[in-house]
């Protein structure tokens, strides 16, 4: 090997060092707003939206945006560059670049979560996440007859979204064969895959650790398996519900703006 071949793939080395995801381990990450300071820790279970998200904080793409959709006992959501301008209508960017989900089951929405925002499954089947809107929830409280209601009806969500899936992975298969199904044909097939998936699965059901953390302290257990959260906030809850109560028009817009003034990396 030439000294010049050896210099070369050194260097690469050393880059993909400095830019492995495990630099970006165990990340706090401070949001100065109008109404007060919050501070998130980052999920590293979820890397892709980690690393997105140190990426977008360090290049000061937050510092200026408004929370644009705020409701109250539910969640309060920011992220979308055309609110830097006063006064700006309703804002909506969600189709500007997107991230695969990162589901994990011990990452939910807890009063507190930090998740990506998306398009609905209509024309997002993947549930992929905005690059750049994001959510903080602050939910309600439940009662245990709630969650297990909240339990069905994601178990129903699960089902049609494999189920959709199954049914294009059949109409894929046989068309690459050369072979087109009926929609029938590929619903039959579907429908088999399905019965043997459902014959050695379990319904889901709410850990009870989640379970607890929902009837003591609240957020929005629906959301859960169906948006990716990525972070939670570790200090300023208080801020959270502060931004909540602000009054809102019909479209959810804070009618005073709720601004942050700065993002930073804050600790690791």
């Amino acid at each position: 090997m030439t000294l010049k071949r050896l210099f070369s793939l050194s260097i690469l080395f050393l880059m993909m060092s400095c830019s492995a995801p495990g630099g970006n381990e165990n990340t706090s990450i401070s949001i100065k707003t109008t109404l007060g300071d919050i501070m998130i820790r980052l999920y590293d279970g979820t890397p892709i939206h980690r690393d997105n998200f140190i990426k977008l904080v360090r290049s000061g793409f937050y510092d200026g945006i408004s929370f644009h959709r705020v409701i109250n006992n539910f969640m309060i959501q920011a992220g979308d560059p055309k609110t830097r301008n006063s006064g700006a209508g309703l804002a909506d960017s969600l189709g500007t670049y997107t991230i695969p989900a990162e589901f994990r089951n011990e990452y939910f929405h807890k009063k507190g979560a930090l998740a990506a925002a998306r398009e609905g499954n209509d024309v997002n089947p993947e549930m992929r996440s905005s690059g750049t809107q994001f959510y903080i929830v602050q939910g309600t409280k439940f009662t245990d007859e709630e969650i297990s209601q909240a339990d069905q009806r994601m178990n129903s969500n699960i089902k049609q979204s494999l189920f959709t899936k199954l049914l294009k992975e059949a109409a894929d298969s046989a068309l690459a064969t050369g072979r087109p199904l009926s929609s029938v044909e590929a619903q039959e097939i579907a429908s088999i895959r399905m019965y043997n998936y459902l014959s050695g699965h379990q319904d889901y059901k709410t850990p009870e650790e989640r379970r607890n953390a929902y009837t003591s302290s609240g957020g929005v257990p629906r959301l859960d398996g169906t948006y990716t959260v990525f972070g939670e906030v570790i200090e300023g809850l208080e801020i959270i519900d502060k931004i909540a109560a602000v009054k809102t028009d019909e479209s959810d817009k804070p009618i005073s703006e709720v601004r942050i003034l700065k993002m930073k990396i804050s600790r690791k």
